[in-house]
Protein backbone atom coordinates (compact mmCIF):
# COMPACT_ATOMS: atom_id res chain seq x y z
CA UNK A 1 0.00 0.00 0.00
CA UNK A 2 1.09 3.61 -1.09
CA UNK A 3 1.68 6.53 0.92
CA UNK A 4 -1.85 7.69 1.53
CA UNK A 5 -2.95 10.38 -0.65
CA UNK A 6 -3.90 13.49 2.03
CA UNK A 7 -7.42 14.54 0.08
CA UNK A 8 -10.80 12.94 0.12
CA UNK A 9 -11.27 14.28 -3.56
CA UNK A 10 -8.20 12.92 -4.82
CA UNK A 11 -5.96 16.44 -5.47
CA UNK A 12 -2.91 16.47 -4.51
CA UNK A 13 -2.91 20.68 -4.09
CA UNK A 14 -5.54 20.37 -1.29
CA UNK A 15 -3.91 21.96 1.70
CA UNK A 16 -3.88 20.43 5.12
CA UNK A 17 -6.49 22.78 6.26
CA UNK A 18 -8.74 22.05 3.53
CA UNK A 19 -8.62 18.36 4.15
CA UNK A 20 -9.70 18.70 7.45
CA UNK A 21 -11.85 21.29 7.19
CA UNK A 22 -13.83 19.59 3.97
CA UNK A 23 -14.08 16.02 6.40
CA UNK A 24 -15.02 18.19 9.77
CA UNK A 25 -17.50 19.72 7.77
CA UNK A 26 -19.24 16.48 6.52
CA UNK A 27 -18.94 14.87 10.04
CA UNK A 28 -20.66 18.04 11.50
CA UNK A 29 -23.80 18.14 8.82
CA UNK A 30 -23.78 14.08 9.48
CA UNK A 31 -24.32 15.34 13.46
CA UNK A 32 -27.06 18.16 13.08
CA UNK A 33 -28.84 15.80 10.53
CA UNK A 34 -28.64 12.65 12.94
CA UNK A 35 -29.46 14.66 15.74
CA UNK A 36 -32.94 15.23 15.30
CA UNK A 37 -33.83 11.66 14.60
CA UNK A 38 -32.06 10.54 17.72
CA UNK A 39 -33.50 12.86 20.04
CA UNK A 40 -37.13 11.86 18.42
CA UNK A 41 -36.48 8.44 18.59
CA UNK A 42 -35.88 8.64 22.35
CA UNK A 43 -38.77 10.51 22.88
CA UNK A 44 -41.21 8.25 21.01
CA UNK A 45 -39.96 5.25 23.77
CA UNK A 46 -41.90 4.96 26.73
CA UNK A 47 -38.66 2.83 27.96
CA UNK A 48 -36.70 -0.11 27.17
CA UNK A 49 -35.80 -0.36 23.28
CA UNK A 50 -36.54 -3.74 21.26
CA UNK A 51 -34.57 -2.57 18.17
CA UNK A 52 -31.91 -0.49 17.54
CA UNK A 53 -32.29 3.05 16.01
CA UNK A 54 -30.77 4.24 13.16
CA UNK A 55 -30.74 8.13 13.83
CA UNK A 56 -28.74 6.95 17.52
CA UNK A 57 -26.55 5.11 15.53
CA UNK A 58 -25.66 8.12 12.77
CA UNK A 59 -25.21 10.50 15.77
CA UNK A 60 -23.06 8.24 17.23
CA UNK A 61 -20.80 7.80 14.29
CA UNK A 62 -20.67 10.99 13.30
CA UNK A 63 -19.51 12.14 17.38
CA UNK A 64 -16.92 9.32 17.22
CA UNK A 65 -15.21 10.35 13.89
CA UNK A 66 -15.21 13.89 15.09
CA UNK A 67 -13.65 12.96 18.29
CA UNK A 68 -11.14 10.78 16.99
CA UNK A 69 -9.89 13.45 14.08
CA UNK A 70 -9.31 15.98 16.73
CA UNK A 71 -7.57 14.06 18.63
CA UNK A 72 -5.17 12.64 15.78
CA UNK A 73 -5.03 16.25 13.96
CA UNK A 74 -5.13 17.39 17.67
CA UNK A 75 -1.89 19.76 16.58
CA UNK A 76 -3.92 21.56 13.53
CA UNK A 77 -6.38 23.06 15.49
CA UNK A 78 -6.61 25.68 18.02
CA UNK A 79 -5.65 23.41 21.37
CA UNK A 80 -8.56 24.91 23.82
CA UNK A 81 -11.09 24.81 21.07
CA UNK A 82 -10.49 21.09 20.25
CA UNK A 83 -10.22 19.90 23.89
CA UNK A 84 -13.02 21.26 24.85
CA UNK A 85 -14.84 19.51 22.04
CA UNK A 86 -13.29 16.32 22.54
CA UNK A 87 -14.89 16.27 26.30
CA UNK A 88 -17.98 17.33 24.88
CA UNK A 89 -18.32 15.11 22.20
CA UNK A 90 -16.78 12.20 25.06
CA UNK A 91 -19.72 12.71 27.26
CA UNK A 92 -22.38 12.48 24.15
CA UNK A 93 -20.52 9.48 22.98
CA UNK A 94 -20.73 8.05 26.40
CA UNK A 95 -24.37 8.71 26.96
CA UNK A 96 -25.64 7.53 23.84
CA UNK A 97 -23.99 4.26 23.66
CA UNK A 98 -25.52 2.84 26.95
CA UNK A 99 -29.13 1.72 25.71
CA UNK A 100 -28.03 0.31 22.60
CA UNK A 101 -25.13 -1.39 24.19
CA UNK A 102 -27.24 -3.03 26.94
CA UNK A 103 -29.74 -3.83 23.80
CA UNK A 104 -26.80 -6.07 22.22
CA UNK A 105 -26.02 -7.25 25.92
CA UNK A 106 -29.24 -8.62 26.45
CA UNK A 107 -29.64 -10.22 22.80
CA UNK A 108 -26.51 -11.62 23.46
CA UNK A 109 -27.03 -13.20 26.70
CA UNK A 110 -30.68 -14.40 26.19
CA UNK A 111 -29.84 -15.87 22.95
CA UNK A 112 -26.70 -17.55 24.20
CA UNK A 113 -28.83 -18.92 26.98
CA UNK A 114 -31.51 -20.10 24.85
CA UNK A 115 -29.34 -21.91 22.87
CA UNK A 116 -27.61 -23.51 25.72
CA UNK A 117 -30.48 -25.27 26.57
CA UNK A 118 -32.46 -25.83 23.60
CA UNK A 119 -33.39 -29.61 22.77
CA UNK A 120 -34.35 -29.64 18.86
CA UNK A 121 -33.21 -31.78 16.27
CA UNK A 122 -29.48 -30.58 16.21
CA UNK A 123 -29.37 -32.27 19.22
CA UNK A 124 -29.48 -31.41 23.27
CA UNK A 125 -27.75 -28.12 25.22
CA UNK A 126 -25.57 -28.93 27.24
CA UNK A 127 -28.52 -26.84 29.80
CA UNK A 128 -31.02 -28.54 28.19
CA UNK A 129 -34.02 -29.48 30.82
CA UNK A 130 -31.92 -27.66 33.56
CA UNK A 131 -34.36 -26.51 36.56
CA UNK A 132 -32.28 -22.68 36.93
CA UNK A 133 -32.62 -22.27 33.08
CA UNK A 134 -35.75 -20.27 33.34
CA UNK A 135 -34.97 -18.48 35.93
CA UNK A 136 -31.72 -17.56 34.98
CA UNK A 137 -33.38 -16.22 31.92
CA UNK A 138 -35.69 -14.41 33.59
CA UNK A 139 -33.31 -12.94 35.77
CA UNK A 140 -31.15 -11.56 33.89
CA UNK A 141 -33.84 -9.91 31.32
CA UNK A 142 -35.46 -8.27 34.14
CA UNK A 143 -31.94 -6.53 35.20
CA UNK A 144 -30.93 -6.04 31.63
CA UNK A 145 -34.56 -4.24 31.15
CA UNK A 146 -33.98 -2.50 34.25
CA UNK A 147 -30.49 -0.71 33.34
CA UNK A 148 -31.90 0.11 29.66
CA UNK A 149 -34.87 1.49 31.50
CA UNK A 150 -32.94 3.53 33.62
CA UNK A 151 -30.11 4.71 30.30
CA UNK A 152 -33.28 5.66 28.35
CA UNK A 153 -34.54 8.20 31.53
CA UNK A 154 -30.80 9.43 31.55
CA UNK A 155 -30.46 10.26 27.70
CA UNK A 156 -34.52 11.43 27.63
CA UNK A 157 -33.28 14.23 30.58
CA UNK A 158 -29.96 14.91 29.21
CA UNK A 159 -31.15 14.98 25.33
CA UNK A 160 -33.14 18.58 26.55
CA UNK A 161 -30.28 20.27 28.86
CA UNK A 162 -28.54 22.96 27.56
CA UNK A 163 -25.24 21.06 27.64
CA UNK A 164 -26.62 19.12 24.36
CA UNK A 165 -27.75 22.65 22.77
CA UNK A 166 -24.55 24.20 23.30
CA UNK A 167 -22.85 20.93 21.36
CA UNK A 168 -25.31 21.53 18.45
CA UNK A 169 -24.40 25.21 18.30
CA UNK A 170 -20.79 23.97 18.24
CA UNK A 171 -21.31 21.78 15.24
CA UNK A 172 -23.23 24.56 13.57
CA UNK A 173 -20.30 26.65 14.24
CA UNK A 174 -17.99 24.05 12.86
CA UNK A 175 -20.18 23.81 9.39
CA UNK A 176 -19.25 26.99 8.36
CA UNK A 177 -15.86 27.27 10.06
CA UNK A 178 -13.29 24.91 11.46
CA UNK A 179 -10.64 26.65 14.14
CA UNK A 180 -7.85 25.90 12.72
CA UNK A 181 -3.92 26.87 13.43
CA UNK A 182 -2.02 29.18 11.42
CA UNK A 183 0.07 26.21 10.08
CA UNK A 184 -2.63 24.23 9.29
CA UNK A 185 -4.35 26.62 6.86
CA UNK A 186 -2.07 27.21 4.17
CA UNK A 187 0.32 24.02 5.08
CA UNK A 188 0.17 20.93 2.59
CA UNK A 189 -1.66 17.93 2.39
CA UNK A 190 0.97 15.99 3.19
CA UNK A 191 1.90 17.59 6.29
CA UNK A 192 -1.22 15.47 7.75
CA UNK A 193 1.04 12.53 6.92
CA UNK A 194 3.23 12.04 10.43
CA UNK A 195 0.07 12.37 12.67
CA UNK A 196 -1.76 9.56 10.41
CA UNK A 197 1.39 7.52 10.49
CA UNK A 198 1.42 8.12 14.57
CA UNK A 199 -2.29 6.59 14.71
CA UNK A 200 -0.94 3.35 12.78
CA UNK A 201 2.08 3.48 14.84
CA UNK A 202 0.26 3.23 18.13
CA UNK A 203 -2.13 0.44 16.95
CA UNK A 204 1.09 -1.30 15.58
CA UNK A 205 3.11 -1.25 19.20
CA UNK A 206 -0.79 -1.97 20.99
CA UNK A 207 -0.89 -5.18 18.73
CA UNK A 208 2.83 -6.09 19.60
CA UNK A 209 1.86 -6.18 23.34
CA UNK A 210 -1.07 -8.37 23.18
CA UNK A 211 -0.17 -11.83 24.09
CA UNK A 212 -1.06 -13.45 20.72
CA UNK A 213 0.82 -16.62 21.28
CA UNK A 214 -2.19 -17.84 23.92
CA UNK A 215 -4.83 -17.02 21.28
CA UNK A 216 -2.67 -19.06 18.80
CA UNK A 217 -5.73 -21.83 18.85
CA UNK A 218 -9.59 -21.41 17.27
CA UNK A 219 -10.38 -22.81 21.08
CA UNK A 220 -9.07 -21.13 23.30
CA UNK A 221 -8.97 -23.11 27.20
CA UNK A 222 -5.74 -22.11 27.71
CA UNK A 223 -6.78 -18.53 27.81
CA UNK A 224 -9.71 -19.59 30.65
CA UNK A 225 -7.33 -21.30 32.85
CA UNK A 226 -4.34 -19.04 32.84
CA UNK A 227 -4.43 -15.25 32.39
CA UNK A 228 -1.26 -13.52 31.26
CA UNK A 229 -2.30 -10.17 33.45
CA UNK A 230 -2.41 -10.40 36.76
CA UNK A 231 -3.15 -6.99 38.56
CA UNK A 232 -1.03 -5.71 42.13
CA UNK A 233 -3.62 -7.12 45.12
CA UNK A 234 -2.97 -7.88 48.53
CA UNK A 235 -4.70 -10.81 49.97
CA UNK A 236 -6.74 -12.90 47.79
CA UNK A 237 -7.17 -11.92 44.07
CA UNK A 238 -10.13 -10.79 42.61
CA UNK A 239 -11.45 -12.88 39.49
CA UNK A 240 -13.19 -9.81 38.20
CA UNK A 241 -9.96 -7.63 38.26
CA UNK A 242 -7.80 -10.15 36.93
CA UNK A 243 -9.97 -10.37 34.43
CA UNK A 244 -10.62 -6.74 33.46
CA UNK A 245 -6.69 -6.46 33.51
CA UNK A 246 -6.38 -9.19 30.69
CA UNK A 247 -9.13 -7.89 28.48
CA UNK A 248 -7.78 -4.62 28.78
CA UNK A 249 -4.92 -4.39 26.67
CA UNK A 250 -7.57 -5.89 23.74
CA UNK A 251 -10.17 -3.00 24.77
CA UNK A 252 -7.44 -0.22 24.19
CA UNK A 253 -6.33 -1.70 20.66
CA UNK A 254 -10.02 -1.46 19.68
CA UNK A 255 -9.25 2.44 20.59
CA UNK A 256 -6.61 2.72 18.23
CA UNK A 257 -8.10 0.53 15.37
CA UNK A 258 -10.51 2.98 15.59
CA UNK A 259 -8.55 6.48 15.65
CA UNK A 260 -6.49 4.79 12.68
CA UNK A 261 -9.28 4.01 10.60
CA UNK A 262 -10.34 7.62 10.79
CA UNK A 263 -7.10 8.89 10.58
CA UNK A 264 -7.15 7.02 7.07
CA UNK A 265 -10.50 8.18 6.12
CA UNK A 266 -9.31 11.49 6.43
CA UNK A 267 -6.94 10.98 3.11
CA UNK A 268 -9.75 9.57 1.46
CA UNK A 269 -7.82 5.83 1.48
CA UNK A 270 -9.60 3.85 4.25
CA UNK A 271 -8.54 0.12 4.23
CA UNK A 272 -11.52 -2.84 4.45
CA UNK A 273 -8.99 -4.83 6.23
CA UNK A 274 -8.91 -2.26 9.07
CA UNK A 275 -12.61 -2.19 9.21
CA UNK A 276 -13.10 -5.80 9.32
CA UNK A 277 -10.50 -5.66 12.46
CA UNK A 278 -12.49 -3.16 14.19
CA UNK A 279 -15.50 -5.60 14.24
CA UNK A 280 -14.23 -8.21 15.68
CA UNK A 281 -12.30 -6.10 18.52
CA UNK A 282 -15.62 -5.37 18.58
CA UNK A 283 -17.08 -8.62 19.58
CA UNK A 284 -14.21 -8.95 21.72
CA UNK A 285 -15.59 -6.23 23.93
CA UNK A 286 -19.14 -7.38 23.75
CA UNK A 287 -18.37 -10.78 24.50
CA UNK A 288 -16.52 -9.77 27.48
CA UNK A 289 -18.88 -6.89 28.63
CA UNK A 290 -21.92 -9.88 28.80
CA UNK A 291 -19.35 -11.99 30.66
CA UNK A 292 -19.19 -9.08 33.23
CA UNK A 293 -23.24 -9.16 33.22
CA UNK A 294 -23.42 -12.86 33.99
CA UNK A 295 -21.13 -13.04 36.62
CA UNK A 296 -22.79 -9.99 38.25
CA UNK A 297 -26.53 -11.46 37.54
CA UNK A 298 -24.72 -14.83 39.33
CA UNK A 299 -24.10 -12.61 42.53
CA UNK A 300 -27.96 -11.81 43.09
CA UNK A 301 -28.00 -12.54 46.75
CA UNK A 302 -31.39 -15.19 47.71
CA UNK A 303 -31.01 -17.37 44.11
CA UNK A 304 -31.41 -20.76 44.25
CA UNK A 305 -27.58 -22.66 43.29
CA UNK A 306 -29.59 -24.05 39.78
CA UNK A 307 -29.80 -20.86 38.69
CA UNK A 308 -26.43 -19.44 39.77
CA UNK A 309 -25.15 -22.34 38.31
CA UNK A 310 -26.58 -21.59 34.75
CA UNK A 311 -25.17 -17.83 34.83
CA UNK A 312 -21.53 -19.71 35.50
CA UNK A 313 -21.98 -21.60 32.22
CA UNK A 314 -23.24 -18.63 30.54
CA UNK A 315 -20.22 -16.23 31.70
CA UNK A 316 -18.19 -19.37 30.82
CA UNK A 317 -20.01 -19.21 27.18
CA UNK A 318 -18.97 -15.48 26.95
CA UNK A 319 -15.33 -15.75 27.79
CA UNK A 320 -15.09 -18.75 25.37
CA UNK A 321 -16.67 -16.05 22.72
CA UNK A 322 -13.33 -13.63 23.60
CA UNK A 323 -11.13 -15.99 23.31
CA UNK A 324 -12.70 -17.08 19.70
CA UNK A 325 -12.65 -12.82 19.15
CA UNK A 326 -8.90 -13.34 19.95
CA UNK A 327 -8.10 -16.27 17.55
CA UNK A 328 -9.95 -13.92 14.90
CA UNK A 329 -7.61 -11.20 15.61
CA UNK A 330 -4.12 -13.38 15.42
CA UNK A 331 -5.57 -14.38 11.87
CA UNK A 332 -6.56 -11.04 10.81
CA UNK A 333 -3.02 -8.76 12.26
CA UNK A 334 -0.23 -10.04 10.69
CA UNK A 335 -2.18 -9.47 6.75
CA UNK A 336 -2.68 -6.34 7.88
CA UNK A 337 0.39 -5.19 9.29
CA UNK A 338 1.93 -4.80 5.65
CA UNK A 339 -0.80 -2.02 4.75
CA UNK A 340 -0.18 -0.07 7.84
CA UNK A 341 3.54 0.12 7.25
CA UNK A 342 2.78 1.29 3.58
CA UNK A 343 0.44 3.92 5.38
CA UNK A 344 3.37 5.46 7.37
CA UNK A 345 3.43 3.41 10.47
CA UNK A 346 6.85 2.55 11.97
CA UNK A 347 8.04 -0.88 10.80
CA UNK A 348 6.27 -4.07 12.75
CA UNK A 349 7.75 -6.23 15.18
CA UNK A 350 6.54 -9.61 15.07
CA UNK A 351 3.22 -9.54 17.50
CA UNK A 352 3.38 -10.93 21.30
CA UNK A 353 7.01 -10.64 21.18
CA UNK A 354 9.21 -8.58 23.72
CA UNK A 355 8.85 -4.84 22.74
CA UNK A 356 9.74 -1.93 24.53
CA UNK A 357 6.78 -0.04 26.25
CA UNK A 358 4.55 1.54 23.45
CA UNK A 359 3.22 5.26 24.33
CA UNK A 360 -0.41 5.85 25.72
CA UNK A 361 -2.40 8.21 23.40
CA UNK A 362 -4.99 10.19 25.75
Amino acid sequence: MTDVPMTASGSSTATAGEILSRHLTAQAGAFLRALPQAVGEVGSRPGAVLHPSAGTADLLRAVRRIGGVLHTFAASFEPSWAQESRAELRWLLNLLAQEPGYLRRSTRLLGALDSLSAADAEGPGMLAGHAGAPKARALLDRQLTLARTRAHSTVLQELRSARLHALADRMTLLVGEVPLREQAVGGPGDSLLPQTGAALGALDAGARLLPLHRASTPYGGDGLRRLGTVPAARGVLDADAVLAADDAPWHRVRILAKRARYALEVSGRPVPALDELDRTLGRHQEASDAAVTAATAARTPRITPATAYVLGVVHADQRLEVEAARYAFGLQWPDLVPSLAGSGAPPSHPAGGEVPPASRMA
